[in-house]
């Protein structure tokens, strides 16, 4: 029987939406502690769908959720997770701050899950606090907020901010949450419940593709993924294969060889898809000038980069953003979760 007296409260989760929320963020974090509790026997955890008004929110499959409160009417919280596409905004953000202001004075944490670190970031109160950014918004993260650190880890817990990268990130820190408030033995039992793999930790790298392969890049030969490495640091500033080989410690022909082995492209191909790829977070999750992006990822004119963008999705960039936020009109902006 348990033993109200010495049984501790139950740790109450908020989770903000905003319009365009991706479903799988909410659901990550909803259904493992949902499993805790009835493992349990016990409410150890309650949780709480916030909106900034009394609305339905449409999500990014177009499934509309009713808040359980409103962001104002709002109290008692340990934890406030922000879920949006990367153009939320608040209608009203000196009331939105101010509610916030509130909760952080009562001791909750804030934070965000995906998309939803650009509306917090907006907010101002994080400052210059490290924040996780999933890696397909790195580019326009950096673009819009330079003086935040984005951390390429899938959980970032520094200051008074919880950040996480995507929803499979997010299952992971409710199972650190349930395990902290119930131990191992339930937590175990919750990933088993959901066949969940294993868990990360919040110092875990997150995941990365490599362009038109069924890899990540982890899994590539050393030389292959030191040498992407570099192509990485050296977007605004192309760099010659012939250098990048010779920092790697290989050939130019054997980094190549290599690389058409590993990823069925020379490099040369590979790196201006990596650059193409940063413009197209760019073009997409910001509102950069075109030209200014053919400047940051390393082309001294226009031209040659409308080109190669065109060649590689099929329309301009302007075409590209155009569809992209006709696509947002009912809120339902599609995301990595």
């Amino acid at each position: 029987m348990i033993d109200a007296k010495t049984t501790p409260p139950p740790l109450t989760l908020g989770i903000l939406v905003f319009p365009g929320f991706p479903m799988a963020c909410l659901t990550s974090c909803i259904e493992p502690l949902r499993a805790a509790n009835e493992i349990s026997g016990r409410e150890a955890f309650k949780w709480k769908v916030v909106a900034e008004d009394a609305g339905p929110v449409v999500s990014s499959a177009g499934v509309s959720f009713a808040p359980d409160c409103t962001l104002s009417d709002t109290t008692e919280l340990d934890l406030l997770l922000f879920t949006a596409s990367p153009s939320a905004r608040f209608a009203e953000p000196s009331r939105a701050n101010a509610a916030l202001q509130r909760l952080q004075r009562r001791k909750a944490r804030l934070g965000a899950i995906s998309g939803g670190v650009f509306a917090l970031a907006r907010t101002g109160l994080t400052r210059e606090n490290p924040l996780s950014v999933h890696w397909c918004y790195e580019a326009a993260f950096h673009a819009e907020f330079p003086e935040i650190p984005a951390q390429s880890t899938v959980i970032c817990e520094q200051g008074d901010y919880t950040t996480i990268s995507g929803a499979s990130a997010a299952f992971d820190h409710m199972l650190t949450l349930i395990e902290t408030h119930l131990g191992g033995d339930i937590m175990a039992e919750v990933a088993c419940w959901f066949q969940h793999p294993y868990i990360r930790s919040a110092a875990a790298a997150q995941k990365t593709p490599v362009h038109d392969t069924a890899k990540s890049q982890n899994l590539l030969p050393k030389q292959v993924a030191r040498a992407i490495e570099h192509f990485a640091e050296h977007i605004e500033s192309p760099i010659q294969i012939s250098k990048v080989a010779e920092a790697v410690g290989v050939s130019t022909r054997s980094l190549e060889r290599s690389f058409k082995q590993a990823t069925g492209q020379g490099p040369l191909k590979y790196y201006r898809k990596m650059r193409m790829k940063q413009a197209r977070q760019l073009v997409l999750y910001s509102n950069t000038p075109v030209t200014e992006i053919a400047f940051m990822v390393g082309y001294a004119t226009p031209g040659a980069f409308l080109r190669h963008y065109r060649e590689s999705f099929g329309m301009t960039p302007i075409a590209d953003r155009r569809a992209k936020n006709s696509m947002r009109v009912k809120g339902s902006d599609a995301l990595p979760s």
